[in-house]
């Protein structure tokens, strides 16, 4: 959660606008912007274009602030998605100054009806993107349907056909999206890990999932790898002199960690040379090879 005392963006007692004493929490937050002046229309308009015309951020501050009441009243009407209430104001006061920002005082527009666009749009935002780990609204009739079906629902019980028919036409969705929609906000999110406890009760979903040892493909792979290892490999042995199986066994079969003898050494062996070893290798595991074949 965001600290409440960073819900105010500049040092409001340098501005004379009403502010003293700590506002070490949200309580104390919202009255003291309850307090704060508002503008006339002709004051707006001579800020607004202060602030466009000459950068003025002076300006700028006591229009933000003015206005800190809004994003106030519209987060109170976000509190039902359990989010912290002072994050929610911290989101709609970026979209407040996003809208200082871009206000055109020449349009006879006051900054109060344009500015709750930019509020709600910032706190839309943060609610799609905190209210679940999975994000439950990504296109744009999501979005609709996301913050007006609760508003339409009667209690807690599923939507009733003819709910979710009227339901769609008032915001020009399909049914299918209403539906799917409802389904979505009925869930909750489940942690996939078992809780951090010793109880022998309690199981996570991956309790379920299926181990991979046991899909198809790698049960057969796994029993034909046994099978090559153990009869597959001897028969493909027998069918080598005595010579070429010492030769095998002792470059590739001695030691589990492939570190077998090397060529020179059975060359000493056999009094042959290295080379001499190396093509009796090659000969037999060309064979041996050919003897796995009829295993796989």
């Amino acid at each position: 959660m965001k600290s409440a005392t960073a819900l105010m963006p500049v040092e409001t007692n340098a501005l004379a606008l009403g502010f003293s004493g700590s506002l070490g929490n949200i309580d104390a937050y919202i009255s003291a912007v309850n307090r704060l002046p508002m503008l006339t229309q002709a004051e707006e308009v001579s800020l607004a274009r202060s602030l466009r015309d000459k950068n003025d951020l002076a300006a700028a501050q006591k229009l933000v602030l003015s206005h800190l009441r809004l994003v106030v009243s519209i987060a109170r009407g976000y509190l039902g998605y359990g989010l912290p209430h002072a994050d929610l104001i911290q989101e709609g006061n970026i979209g407040l100054m996003k809208a200082v920002k871009r206000f055109d005082p020449d349009q006879n527009v006051r900054l109060v009806s344009y500015a709750m666009h930019w509020i709600k749009a910032e706190m839309h935002e943060y609610i799609l993107k905190n209210w679940r780990l999975v994000k439950v609204a990504t296109t744009k009739a999501q979005r609709k349907l996301f913050f007006n079906l609760r508003s339409h629902k009667e209690g807690l019980d599923a939507m009733t056909p003819a709910q979710v028919d009227a339901l769609a036409k008032t915001l020009d969705v399909k049914r299918e999206e209403v539906i799917e929609m409802e389904t979505r906000l009925s869930g909750r999110d489940v942690a996939l890990e078992a809780p951090t406890d010793d109880e022998d009760d309690k199981f996570a979903p991956i309790a379920y999932l299926s181990s991979d040892n046991s899909e198809p493909t790698r049960v057969m792979e796994a029993k034909q790898y046994d099978r090559l290892q153990s009869e597959g490999l001897e028969a493909a042995l027998s069918k080598l002199d005595d010579r070429s199986r010492r030769i095998v066994e002792a470059r590739w079969l001695a030691n589990d960690d492939g570190s077998g003898a090397t060529l020179h050494e059975l060359a000493d062996e056999f009094g042959v040379s290295a080379e001499r070893i190396r093509q009796i290798e090659a000969v037999a595991l060309k064979k041996m090879k050919g003897a796995l074949q009829a295993f796989s």
